[in-house]
């Protein structure tokens, strides 16, 4: 410790003539400088607290770093288990991310490929479509022109009125007419149908447009008898809901009618539910157009093996002919002479 140089005074002793220190002065007299003591003492005390609170401060910092490290170790320690739990979680949620995002890409290549099949299929139905608009359009023209063949045929027939062509709910409204004229009722309403085979929904529609039309009696007329059902040529006359319903075909309906008209008079003078009243009767309706049915294939098988034999005999006539015709002619003998032959023969 480094100290100042004394404050130089003038001695009283000798009255300025030479020059001491202050502290030569104390010295000889005997007194001590207390205020240097207290001032040396008081910076080695604040020396000494000074290096105390440094060794402290270092002491204790050392503490806290070992502190410190202990705890961070026990920290460590404690979570080590659930940090590796963690990281291995980690790693399974980044594996089961990427097999979501190629799981995804796969969805979506399917769902594209799946759109392109939609889109195609979209093509093909509308072409389709198209189709059986085409095809519909042919029906609808070919059904036209079966309902007006039907209502110039109807015209035709003796005691039968038929209406112009209907709007809606069916096509024809027939009946039979009294000597005036006038159409008489019970009207029979009358759908024609050329489909390859009527169906159900056919019926319904007719007992529907029936009971639209308030006719007791609906007719489905076919164009030929090979489209209606095994059930329809089984059971031609029946009553759906309250309609009568008759399943015929252009050859066979002014037959039909000719074998209805007494009951359609009946039911002209006793009411529509006539029939319903005389359930035996009309069952025996329904097995009388069955069996006509029958008569009239076995008149067509008769019919034709009638048609086969004439020609059969039309071809034999032909080819005996011909052989008369192609045959060499022989010059016959008198008819004396052939007796003579004949009597000598008799005697030998």
């Amino acid at each position: 410790m480094t100290t100042e140089p004394s404050e130089s005074i003038e001695c009283p002793l000798c009255s300025g003539i030479g020059k001491i220190t202050r502290a030569e002065i104390l010295d000889r007299l005997g007194v001590r400088d207390f205020a240097r003591v207290a001032q040396l003492s008081a910076e080695e005390a604040f020396r000494l607290l000074l290096s105390k609170h440094k060794q402290d401060e270092q002491h204790v910092w050392a503490r806290f770093e070992a502190e410190l490290t202990k705890r961070t170790t026990l920290i460590a320690e404690r979570h080590k288990d659930e940090l590796h739990s963690l990281t291995t979680r980690t790693k399974e949620l980044e594996a089961a991310a990427r097999a979501a995002e190629q799981q995804k890409s796969h969805e979506t290549d399917h769902a594209n490929r799946r759109v392109e099949d939609s889109l195609r299929e979209v093509a093909e139905l509308r072409e389709r479509n198209h189709e059986l608009e085409t095809e519909m359009a042919k029906v609808a023209r070919v059904g036209k022109r079966e309902e007006m063949d039907f209502a110039e045929e109807a015209r035709t027939w003796a005691g039968i009125h038929i209406s112009n062509k209907l709007g809606k709910n069916g096509d024809y409204l027939l009946a039979f007419r009294d000597p005036s004229g006038a159409p008489l009722e019970p009207r029979l309403l009358i759908d024609n149908k050329d489909k390859s085979v009527v169906a159900e929904s056919d019926i319904r529609k007719l007992v529907r447009d029936a009971k639209e039309r308030h006719a007791p009696v609906g007719v489905i007329v076919a164009r030929d008898e090979t489209q209606l059902r095994q059930v329809d040529r089984e059971c031609r006359w029946a009553q759906e809901e309250g309609i009568w319903i008759l399943r015929t075909t252009r050859q066979w309906l002014r037959r039909d009618l000719d074998v209805l008209r007494p009951l359609l008079e009946r039911m002209r003078t006793e009411g529509v539910d006539f029939l319903q009243k005389n359930a035996a009767m009309a069952e025996e309706v329904r097995r009388t157009l069955v069996d006509l049915d029958e008569v009239e294939k076995e008149l067509k098988k008769a019919a034709r093996a009638i048609d086969t034999a004439t020609g059969l005999t039309g071809k034999y006539r032909v080819r005996l002919q011909s052989l008369c015709d192609n045959a060499p002619a022989q010059k016959m003998p008198p008819r004396s002479e052939r007796s003579g032959a004949r009597g000598s023969t008799r005697w030998q």
